[in-house]
Formats: structure tokens, C-alpha cells, sequence
């Protein structure tokens, strides 16, 4: 569900920025180092250094590849870390340290190490920052880490967005007697409360230098302290940011007194994931161990209770398998470990407790002496995305397993030309901008890269339109798929130009950047995008963007929850203040007060559309809150018709994705809709597992669910009930480009339920199967599901068009320009002729038949019949089945012959197919004989030499050729003028007979010629005989010889 688009941004400081910046050196508080230190703790400094402090001592500079001298090791970045918010990351050098801003992407103030304090400190080697960005912490060579604290000057600027004339855009403000006045018309936004115009002065002090005497091994910034692994002994340090009464501030925990902690040596490293309360420690011997830090106990030495709890998850399976590096995903509940081997083995857990199995994996696209050891592993903010960083590249997968991107296609010569060092290699990396940009560091570089990442709108709100209309959305922009409004046909191009990308309007592009969340209409017509606060939205029609008039109330509110359309009608979950609201707006009307707002008591999850009307909202407080939209003219109302609650069912509501739900026909068709939630079946997405909650009633009469969890690894999921037009269905076709889920699909997929499981799409064609066999005291297995594998990242699935689209992104160098970038790629898969195969191997033809019927008017139908066929008859040559009355040809070439294209269908699989198979296809056919005459009959002539070449081939150890039926073929292709047919026989005679008899004999019976001299001239009635009319046979076999006029069957006798 990500994508890298276009070319990287590069932003470095320029070379001697330092001797012209107010930047000083800091010696870290040297003249007040003390002697010694304490076994577990360090030396700690009070809050004294003397100018430490640098305020936008740097400027963005463009890297010159020329100027290489030995300062460029002094400026080679080591390191890089963000902030929890990603508004903010840090850098570190051999010498310094740098504070940077990460919208726009400026230094704002830096502290260079002084001769004195490397000496006394050593080198930086890596770099920490608190999550709330308040502290950097340096870690140096000789064991020291040296404390800054980052403060900004709430009213000092010293920067501020200009736009140019031509992108200025007026804004008018709601005035307090409702008329309307223009603002921000000097080009920048104006300072609000979520806007980031403007940047502030920042500065970083000295706060302490802390010395580890048992050398650090690995170090990590928390909330409310440092955790420190140690070398010797091996053991983990917790050091407090601030000391609290009566708790002293550092504390040691020998690993070795640890009972479940089975390595003998250090941590090599370890990360932690705040919601989950996980840490993860990778030990020296490569062993890798999910841990948890007890909160609460008595600080004694001699305590039974350690303070860490844990267990061994993953060992080695040999000394080439060790574990390197790990990466926690919050979002799915799932740990990814790297190895030495370059693979990437995912957990996933499951409770606290020490269950954690193994999930998947994620293979590298090239070997491991390629890519060369892994070096950073890190999930997207939203756990969508793994992205690794090796050596000499990266790699980026979806969360179970599709390769989306990876740099290890760049061809060397240009890339070492551009000196882009951002495709041959990874030091550090991280997302900003909620995941909309990657920020990657190159070993051996000054610069910071920033990739822009494309995102499907399913990854901020699954809404069943965000699925089916494959919406992608940047940090400005928005991307739309335009395959389906077009032909079926063009359909299936790889046309890159299916992708329109629209800009988002840049006044609230810069004041609300980025973009968290989009979602489109269920007719396409509309598209709404949500930044850090208020919202947008645009017409697809008219191309026109509406932002609101007044930045106050753009302001005031967060889109926290998603959004969704009901025809020009948007409905937002927002939170304003300490207020939780369903407010709609129309897109007929300026953007200013809501036509609707419906106060909420608790924080909304998620909300989407399902049925005609029927608005589902899930909330923090567990329920699922039912509406219905009433329209009323202009206005619209929305009016609460049931909820339910699902306490004791579901025990962390912010782990649900996604939801829906189905009702019987007759309660959608005529029931009262304050009846729903006692009667719908209900379909939970939590983390990677399908949920299916099925309503029933207790021995009281009283409401239940029975639940069933009936898939695991799902990335999304699409219910075809929720789709557009899918609850009406017509008897015809519609084939107008806009129909979505025609009516002529009936009732063949309209109750399908998709599922993407990072591997291939898995469909069940009528979910009330599904339904019928989940209870669990039936004890009866799921239909098993129909797979549809793909070879890239299916972005949804074209029910009516039977087709999947979806991305691929090719790495473009170009010898024209100087740089490389990203481009995407529309690719598409037929997934009719696995649905078709699967309904024939149950034995169920109708059900085939069905579902083709409503597909047969598509111009590339005989194509995918042609796929079942040859697919089929693939899989039965490789592995025969056993006993051969299991055999699935037979009834495949029954169906086959239902439909008008049969003959054309079995001689182009021939040909696509090698000589060995056409034996066993022809095994369960009418004789080749037969056909050939049926094609001859029906006029498809070209269909009836292929089965000539079949009958050839089959009886070609008989003595004597088809002459008879060659010179019939002949005759009637002359006579409807087809001389590319004439062509292609004649090559394929004296291919087969190279002294041209034949040829002459198949002329000769055919009576389109006469022999003499081996002159060969077409003789039909109506038609002049000789050249002058078409040419010769011979200029249709080789047209260069028959202007030398050469006679071709003469055998290089001139004429």
C-alpha cells in the first residue's frame, strides 16, 4: 500500500556554514568534570555549559560532488532519529550535532564539539532523541552520552513561507455580521494552531554528560527514562530523566540473573513500542527476546521479582541465521526480525504471555551478497509498510509480504555519475509526515534524501469506496485511478496515464500539511482530504477544490475517525477541543458551518457507509452506533436507529480496521431498521484477522454473538454488498464505462467477500456460505476459498470488468537528466478464469456457467477462457491426476463448448502450449478432422489452419500430407482475398517440404495454379489472372525475392 513516486529532495548544510554561522564550539561542560563514577550509573554534569547553544546556525546547501577534500569526513551524517510526532529529527556528524525541522526541512541550530571534548569524550558514534523531542542524546566512542535539551522561542521567527505571486491564493473569512472579507492575501498563511507557518527560534543547551563505565552496547531514549544495554558485565541500565522521591534514579539489572534470559552475552540492540508496552532485545548470540518492564516494585538488590519479564521468541537455527535487527509493529501486533541471512522472519503475538508464533516472512529480490547485511528495519508509522535498509540498497514490503519497491535495480554507471548515494546504500532512515515522506541516509554521505511516498486511501480510512476506486493520496497530493472510467478493453494497458495525480490546494497544503486521511465517493465524483486539521474537498467534474473561507474554523477542529459520502454529502468524525462530533457538510455549499453536527460521548474509530443509507460508527467506548442518512432537500439529518456494544467481544476497540456488516434480504428489502443490529451479521477487521460475529439469542432470550475468526493475515477486505450497485439488479448488462457491478453480475459475485492476504486475493463467491457454516457448535469447516494470485500489489478488484488492478513501480534512469525517480505502473490480472476453475473442480457447472453468463459480452472473454484452458491442461500434462477419472479437462472442455468461441479458444491454447500437450488436450476433443471442417463451416479460417497444423503435427508419422485439406483452405482464403492466410500456408509447405512438392501439389489440387516452369499465380473467378491483380504466391512468401523476380519454387533457379 506504499509507493515511492518521483525524485528525492537532497538537503544538506553547505561546507563551510559553520565558519560563517553563529555556531561556537562546546567543550560539554569540561571544566567541571569530576573524577570517577558509580558502578551502575555515570557521571552527571549540573546544567552548565557555556555556549552550547547555536540558533539556525545552518543554511540548506545543495551537495557538490566535485569538491572533495577532508573536511567531507567531518560532514559524513552517522546517524538520524525523529521525534514521536515526526515534526522534528536530529543528525549527528563525527563532531556535531544538528536539530532540524521537518516541514519545510530546515536546520534550526546545531552544537559543534570542541578539540577539548572530543578528546576527553571521543567521537559521536550514534544518536538518541526523547519522543517528545525535547532531548538529544549523543552517544561518543569512549562510552559517554552526552545530554542536550531542544527549547524553540514561541515569539521569535526565523523563517517565514513566501509564495510566489502567481500561487497566491485569496481566502475569504466568515466576518461577525456574516458577510465576507478576503484574508491571507500576502501569500503566506496566517500563524493558527495547527499551522507551522513560520519557524521558530530554537536552541540547544547543555544539560549532562553521563559515563558508562561497562561501555554501552545499544541505548535507548524513553518517555521517562534512558535504557541502557551494557558490555561487562552484561547487564541493563535504567536511568530517569528527572528523580522522583524516595526512587533513585538509576538502576541495574544483570541480565544474568535474569532466569528466562538463556544467552550469555550483551544486547546488541533493541527498540520498544510505547502502545504495546513491548520491548524487543536481539542478543549477541542472535537470539531474540520480547520483553516487558514491570511498572511497580520494591527497588531492593536481592529482589525475587526482576524488573524486566520475558521470554526467548526466536533462536538461531545455525551460526548463519542469526538475528540482527528488529522492528515492532503496533497496528497488526507484530514483531519483524532480521538475520544475517538477509531474511526477515514476522511474529506475531498474540498475548503477554510468551505466545508468539511465526507469521510470515519477507524474501529479498536479490541474493544476500548483493544487498550486503541489514542495517535498519522500521515499520510506517501506521504498520502498513516495513522498509529495510542494506548495506548497498533498501527494500520496502507491505505488512504480510508483497514487494512494493526496492533501489537494487539502479544500474551502477549512472548512479555513481549522479551521486546518488540514496540507491546504493542505507546508514539511517525514517518516515516523517505520518509516513508520507522516507528520510534515508547513505553511508559516506552529508545529505539527507526525502522520498516521497504514495499511500492507498485504504490505509487511513477502509472504507469499501477507498478499496474498489484504488484512491492514493501524498502529503499534497491526491492520485486517481482512471480504469474505471474507461473501456473495458483499455482496461487491461499497463498505461501509466490511467494515474491522475491533483495538487491539494497549497494554502492548506502548507498550513495543514500533511494529508492523514482521504476518502472518494462511491460514484467517483468527489474526493475529501483531511490534514493535520480541518479539511478539503474537490470535484472530479469541475477540477475545483473548496477549502473553508475562515482559517479560525479550519483551525478548530481534527478529522479523527475518517470520512465517507453519501451522494454530495460529506460525514466526518472530528474532535474539537475535548469534543468528539458526526458533523456533514455538502459539497453543493461553501465550506463554513456543518449542515449537521450530532455530539458523540466517546471518540470515533472508524465509520463507513453500508446498504442504501445505513451509516455504521464505531467508537473508543465499544459500540457500533447505527444510523440512517435522511436527505430533506438541501439539508441533511442523520438519526440513530440502534447501537450495539461489545464489551467482553472485542477487548481493544482501537485494534479495529475496519468494519461492516450483513443483513438477510428480506430485513434489508422490508424490514424496520431499528431491527438491524438484532439481526445483522457483523464483520470486524482487527489487526490481520477477519472476525465474523453472527447474532443469536441466550436460553433468556437475550441477544449474543457467536464469534469466528475466518481469516488470518488480511491487509484489507471487500464485502461486494457494500459496493455501488451492488443491492440492484437489473437483467441486462450495463455497459456503460461507469458501471461498476453491473447488474448483469446478478447474483454471481454480488454476495462476494475479497480478502488480500499480502500473498494472492482470496474470494468466497456467496458469503452466505460463509454464514452458514461459522457457527461454531455446527463444527463445520469454511468453504474453502478461491485463490487468485497476482505479481504485484492488487489495489482492488473490478467485479465488473473481472479483471484486478493494481501498482507496480520501475525505477527510471535516463541518460537526458541527472537523477533518477520512481514511476507508477497500472498492472492488471484476470481473475474470472480461477473463479470458473474452482466452481468446475466442486462439480458444479451451472454456478460456471452463471458467472460466465454474466461476463460473455466482455471482448476479452474468449482470453480468459483461453487462460482456464491452458492453466488446466498445464497442470495435468506436469502432474497427471490419479485415477484418471478425477481428471478436470474433460469438464473444462465441456464448458468450453458452450459458448461461440470454443474452437477459437482450444487452437490458440495449441498454440501457446508445447507439442508434448496437445496429445493430452486432444484426448477429451472431438477428432482434429472434425473441428477443422466445423471452423471451415463457420468461416473462421484462420481457426481451421490452426487445427491443419494440429492435424499435421498429430499424424505426421503417417505417411502422406492433408493435401486435400490444404488446398480446400487454400482455395477459400483465396477466394475471400485473405493473402496473408495464402502467405502463412505456403511458408508453412515449404517449411515442411523444402523441394516444393508439396506446395505444388496442394496448388495443383486446389486449382490455383499450374506447375510449369513452377510458376505459382492465384486463378479465381473475377479476379485477372497474373501479377497485376494481388501478386503472386511466392511475392506472399518472400516479398524481396519477388521483386527480383526470382521465382521462390524454382529453388534459386532465376526465372
Amino acid at each position: 500500500m506504499y509507493w515511492p513516486v518521483g525524485a528525492p529532495k537532497a538537503y544538506a548544510l553547505s561546507k563551510h556554514a559553520t565558519s560563517s554561522s553563529t555556531a561556537e564550539q562546546s567543550e560539554d561542560s569540561l571544566h567541571e568534570r569530576h573524577n570517577g563514577a558509580t558502578e551502575d550509573a555515570s557521571e552527571q554534569t549540573a546544567d552548565t555549559e557555556k555556549n552550547a547553544i547555536a540558533t539556525g546556525t545552518t543554511t540548506n546547501g545543495v551537495h557538490n560532488a566535485q569538491e572533495q577534500n577532508a573536511s567531507d569526513i567531518e560532514n559524513h551524517i552517522l546517524a538520524a532519529r525523529p521525534s514521536r510526532n515526526g515534526q522534528m529529527f536530529a543528525t549527528i556528524t563525527r563532531t556535531a550535532v544538528t536539530a532540524w525541522q521537518a516541514r519545510p526541512v530546515v536546520a534550526l541550530a546545531a552544537v559543534i564539539r570542541s578539540v577539548k571534548s572530543m578528546q576527553a569524550y571521543g567521537p559521536n558514534v550514534d544518536l538518541l532523541v526523547r519522543p517528545d523531542g525535547t532531548v538529544i542524546i549523543v552517544q561518543t566512542a569512549l562510552g559517554y552520552l552526552i545530554t542536550y535539551t531542544l527549547t524553540t522561542e514561541s515569539n521569535t521567527q526565523i523563517y517565514r513561507t513566501q509564495l510566489p505571486e502567481s500561487s497566491r491564493h485569496s481566502r475569504r473569512s466568515s466576518t461577525a455580521d456574516g458577510s465576507s472579507s478576503y484574508a491571507r492575501n500576502d501569500g503566506f498563511p496566517e500563524p493558527g494552531a495547527a499551522s507551522s507557518s513560520g519557524i521558530r527560534e530554537a536552541m540547544l543547551r547543555f544539560r549532562m554528560v553521563i559515563r558508562i563505565d561497562a561501555g554501552i552496547s545499544k541505548a535507548l531514549a524513553l518517555d521517562d527514562a534512558l535504557l541502557v544495554a551494557t558490555q561487562k558485565p552484561a547487564a541493563m541500565q535504567y536511568i530517569r530523566w528527572a528523580t522522583e522521591e524516595g526512587t533513585p534514579q538509576t538502576s541495574t539489572e544483570l541480565l544474568g540473573r535474569l532466569s528466562w534470559y538463556t544467552s550469555s552475552g550483551s544486547i546488541s540492540d533493541m527498540v520498544h513500542d510505547r502502545p504495546m508496552n513491548v520491548l524487543c532485545w536481539i542478543a549477541d548470540d542472535g537470539s531474540a527476546y520480547a520483553v516487558q518492564r514491570r511498572q511497580a516494585r520494591e527497588q531492593q538488590p536481592n529482589a525475587q521479582n526482576p524488573v524486566f519479564s520475558g521470554f526467548c521468541f526466536r533462536q538461531p537455527a545455525d551460526e548463519h541465521d542469526l538475528a540482527i535487527k528488529t522492528a515492532i509493529n503496533a497496528r497488526f501486533s507484530l514483531i519483524a526480525v532480521g538475520s544475517t541471512t538477509g531474511r526477515i522472519d514476522v511474529y506475531v503475538v498474540k498475548d503477554y504471555s510468551g505466545n508468539i508464533p511465526f507469521s510470515h516472512d519477507h524474501q529479498l529480490p536479490i541474493a544476500t551478497s548483493i544487498t550486503g547485511d541489514l542495517v535498519q528495519l522500521i515499520y510506517s508509522p501506521d504498520g502498513h509498510c516495513l522498509f529495510a535498509g542494506f548495506e548497498k540498497g533498501w527494500a520496502m514490503w507491505s505488512v504480510y509480504g508483497t514487494a512494493l519497491a526496492n533501489s537494487f535495480a539502479a544500474e551502477s554507471e549512472p548512479t555513481s555519475s549522479n551521486d546518488e548515494k540514496w540507491l546504493l546504500g542505507v546508514r539511517s532512515a525514517f518516515w516523517l509526515g505520518n509516513g508520507c515522506q522516507l528520510a534515508i541516509v547513505a553511508p559516506r554521505d552529508d545529505r539527507i534524501w526525502m522520498l516521497d511516498v504514495a499511500r492507498s486511501a485504504a490505509t487511513g480510512c477502509l472504507s469499501p469506496p477507498n478499496v474498489s476506486k484504488g484512491l492514493l493520496y501524498t502529503g499534497s497530493t491526491i492520485i486517481l485511478y482512471k480504469g474505471q472510467d474507461t473501456s473495458d478493453l483499455s482496461a487491461l494497458s499497463s498505461d501509466a496515464s490511467l494515474l491522475e495525480t491533483t495538487q491539494v490546494p497549497k494554502h492548506y497544503s502548507i498550513a495543514q500539511w500533511p494529508v492523514r486521511t482521504a476518502a472518494i465517493s462511491p460514484d467517483d465524483k468527489y474526493v475529501a482530504v483531511a490534514g493535520s486539521r480541518g479539511l478539503a474537498h474537490y470535484s472530479v467534474v469541475s477540477g475545483r477544490w473548496k477549502t473553508f473561507d475562515d482559517p479560525a474554523v479550519e483551525d478548530q477542529f481534527v478529522v479523527r475517525g475518517g470520512m465517507c459520502w453519501f451522494q454530495h454529502f460529506l460525514i466526518a468524525a472530528v474532535e474539537s477541543g475535548s469534543k468528539y462530533y458526526l458533523r456533514a457538510y455538502s459539497r453543493e455549499k461553501t465550506l463554513g458551518r456543518p449542515l449537521y453536527e450530532e455530539e458523540l460521548s466517546a471518540p470515533v474509530i472508524l465509520l463507513t457507509m453500508s446498504g442504501h443509507d445505513s451509516l455504521l460508527v464505531y467508537t473508543y467506548d465499544n459500540f457500533l452506533l447505527h444510523y440512517i442518512v435522511a436527505i430533506s432537500g438541501s439539508s441533511v439529518k442523520l438519526v440513530q436507529v440502534g447501537q450495539i456494544g461489545f464489551h467482553g467481544i472485542i477487548r481493544a476497540p482501537p485494534r479495529v480496521r475496519a468494519i461492516s456488516w450483513i443483513l438477510p434480504e428480506d430485513q434489508l428489502e422490508h424490514g424496520d431498521p431499528s431491527q438491524d443490529v438484532a439481526r445483522a451479521t457483523v464483520l470486524f477487521l482487527v489487526d490481520g484477522k477477519l472476525v465474523l460475529l453472527q447474532p443469536s439469542s441466550n436460553e433468556r432470550g437475550e441477544l449474543k454473538y457467536d464469534m469466528r475468526v475466518i481469516a488470518q493475515n488480511v491487509e484489507y477486505f471487500i464485502l461486494q454488498r457494500d459496493q455501488a450497485n451492488a443491492l440492484a439488479a437489473p437483467d441486462t448488462i450495463d455497459t456503460t464505462p461507469n458501471n461498476e457491478l453491473g447488474g448483469g453480475l446478478g447474483h454471481s459475485l454480488r454476495d462476494s467477500l475479497w480478502y488480500f492476504d499480502g500473498d494472492c486475493y482470496h474470494v468466497w463467491s456467496d458469503i452466505h456460505d460463509v454464514l452458514a457454516s461459522a457457527p461454531n457448535e455446527l463444527g463445520r469447516d469454511l468453504p474453502a476459498t478461491v485463490r487468485v494470485p497476482v505479481d504485484f500489489y492488487p489495489v482492488s478488484a473490478m467485479v465488473s470488468k473481472g479483471i484486478v488492478n493494481g501498482l507496480d513501480t520501475e525505477l527510471v534512469q535516463r541518460r537526458d537528466v541527472n537523477f533518477s525517480f520512481f514511476r507508477h505502473l497500472t498492472r492488471t490480472q484476470l481473475f474470472l478464469p480461477r473463479l470458473l476453475r474452482h466452481h468446475l473442480a466442486e462439480y458444479n457447472s451451472p454456478a460456471a456457467l452463471h458467472l460466465a453468463s454474466s461476463y460473455q459480452d466482455l471482448p476479452y472473454f474468449a482470453h480468459a477462457l483461453e487462460i482456464l484452458l491452458h492453466d488446466v491442461l498445464d497442470s495435468e500434462v506436469d502432474s497427471p491426476p490419479t485415477p484418471p477419472e478425477t481428471a478436470l479437462l474433460p469438464t473444462v472442455v465441456s464448458f468450453l463448448s458452450s459458448y461461440p468461441a470454443y474452437l477459437d479458444v482450444v487452437v490458440n491454447c495449441t498454440r501457446k502450449t508445447e507439442l508434448r500437450s496437445w496429445r493430452t488436450l486432444f484426448a477429451c476433443l472431438p477428432p482434429v478432422q472434425q473441428l477443422f471442417e466445423q471452423s471451415l463451416e463457420l468461416g473462421k479460417l484462420k481457426t481451421a489452419a490452426g487445427y491443419l497444423l494440429v492435424l499435421h503435427a498429430l499424424e505426421q508419422d503417417q505417411e502422406g500430407l492433408q493435401v486435400y485439406e490444404f488446398a480446400r483452405l487454400l482455395c477459400r482464403a483465396a477466394s475471400e482475398q485473405d493473402w496473408e492466410l495464402c502467405g502463412e500456408l505456403a511458408r508453412f509447405l515449404v517449411g515442411i517440404d523444402g523441394s516444393g512438392d508439396a506446395l505444388r501439389s496442394v496448388l495443383a489440387q486446389s486449382g490455383l495454379g499450374n506447375g510449369q516452369n513452377g510458376s505459382v499465380v492465384p486463378q479465381m473467378p473475377g479476379h485477372a489472372q497474373g501479377r497485376a491483380a494481388r501478386g503472386s504466391i511466392a511475392a506472399l512468401v518472400n516479398p524481396q525475392a519477388a521483386q527480383r523476380q526470382v521465382d521462390y519454387f524454382s529453388l534459386g533457379v532465376d526465372s
